[in-house]
């Protein structure tokens, strides 16, 4: 990883920034919503807006991109999220926050689809894998670091969301003064949704639930840890230890996906949630027992993504690899979008507990259906399936390239090796 950290370390480092700007202000609305009086259901609308903003903008981005460059459009965005970054707390309406998340979400489509268009533009085929990695951990870390800024002001004043508008302006100067000629975006004829099902049931479902799950771990765990009465500095540390898990078993759960059964992983995995979820409901353990809860969940679910994206490259050729994720990330986006507003509803029925049997109950389905599809077909063979390659849970149009780029590599390699082999054992 050398090589890459050595071409790329600004770029990463402005892209760590972003997600520092970005997990401290999920984090801290959830937190300053409770004080200034607004609802949990009000709440999760303003949760879910950040992602109906982030799916119209990796949606139009792009677009966007080609008209007026890669340059412009960072630029634009970017200060269009540092100015909506100061108005949260000198707007304190549901309704305005909704329009700011809206906004935030779209630009910040924007300024990832940008920033890793020139990520990736600086990789090789020989080291497109390692940035990916590099990139994936670079968020993790972001939204980790946010965390620990949580607790150095007062959630009621400025100060904290001053920081994450320095921290976003700030990261543009290292990654437009790192920047390379990208080239354009090449636009590919998406399949149809009925294709992609039919390609792998589990994998579209698996998606779909996803973006519920991530979505609600990303915008609601803050509003949970209001409900459940816990201060600034557990919550912080609540969410940290979310994606301490997600950051520290990505990897794990990335090798046995190359040396066991993709589905059984999947099923697995899921349960471990399950379980996760009902620890974290019965309350056992106090804060301790809600930590290793958070930790579990997010380590279980980050993953999550990318191994169902391996599952379903596992059916599909190579040349349908683009044209399928352009279908499974606006599924996935969908998803997202649902998560907050009916885990707002639950957690309004039944309180906190709501925030641990909403995912619980998401995976769970996953499970059940993932058992049922294993009476109807079997699973590829190890030797058959591709490389897991790590993937953030808000992937971008940008990112899903990336990945294809180096699953159809691995799977290129593989396949040339396998011929070697046979001539090998022929002569």
């Amino acid at each position: 990883m050398l090589p890459v950290l050595r071409s790329s370390w600004a770029l990463l480092l402005g892209l760590m920034l972003l997600m520092v700007g970005n997990g401290l202000q999920g984090t801290l609305l959830g937190v300053r919503g409770a004080l200034e009086g607004f609802s949990t259901v009000e709440m999760s609308v303003i949760m879910s807006a950040y992602f109906v903003g982030f799916l119209f903008g990796s949606q139009l981005a792009p677009g966007m991109i080609r008209r007026v460059g890669h340059v412009r459009v960072f630029a634009a965005l970017g200060s269009f999220v540092s100015a909506c970054l100061i108005l949260f707390p000198a707007i304190t309406d549901p309704i305005a926050w909704t329009l700011l998340r809206v906004a935030v979400g779209f630009c910040f489509s924007g300024v990832y689809i940008t920033a890793e268009s020139w990520l990736n533009n600086a990789t090789t085929n020989e080291t497109r894998g390692q940035a990916l990695s590099l990139y994936v951990m670079v968020q993790m870390v972001g939204i980790i670091l946010a965390q620990v800024l949580v607790g150095v002001g007062d959630p009621s004043g400025f100060i904290l969301f001053i920081i994450p508008s320095v921290l976003v302006s700030i990261a543009f100067a290292p990654i437009l003064l790192s920047i390379a000629p990208t080239p354009a975006f090449d636009s590919t004829k998406p399949m149809s949704l009925r294709q992609v099902y039919q390609t792998s049931p589990l994998g579209v479902v698996g998606i779909v639930i996803m973006g519920g799950v991530y979505s609600a771990m990303f915008g609601m765990s803050g509003v949970y840890g209001t409900q459940a009465g816990l201060n600034v500095a557990q919550i912080s540390t609540f969410v940290g230890a979310i994606y301490l898990g997600g950051m520290l078993l990505q990897y794990p759960i990335g090798w046995m996906s190359d040396r066991a059964d993709r589905r059984g992983l999947i099923i697995a995995v899921a349960m471990i949630t399950v379980a996760a979820c009902g620890f974290g409901m019965t309350g056992m353990g106090g804060f301790p027992g809600i930590l290793v809860s958070g930790f579990l969940i997010g380590g279980m679910a980050n993953p999550m993504y990318a191994l169902l994206l391996a599952y379903i490259n596992d059916y599909l050729d190579n040349d349908d690899m683009a044209a399928a994720s352009a279908r499974l990330m606006f599924l996935n986006g969908l998803g997202a979008i649902a998560g907050p507003l009916v885990l707002g509803a639950l957690m309004d029925r039944i309180g906190p507990a709501g925030f641990f049997l909403f995912i619980g109950a998401l995976m769970a389905v996953m499970s059940v259906y993932g058992l049922w599809r294993m009476t109807r077909r079997a699973s590829p063979g190890v030797a058959d399936s591709g490389t897991f390659t790590p993937l953030p849970p808000t992937t971008t149009p940008v990112v899903l390239d990336l990945a294809q780029e180096v699953w159809i590599e691995a799977s290129e390699t593989a396949e040339a090796e396998a011929e070697a082999e046979a001539v090998r054992s022929a002569g």
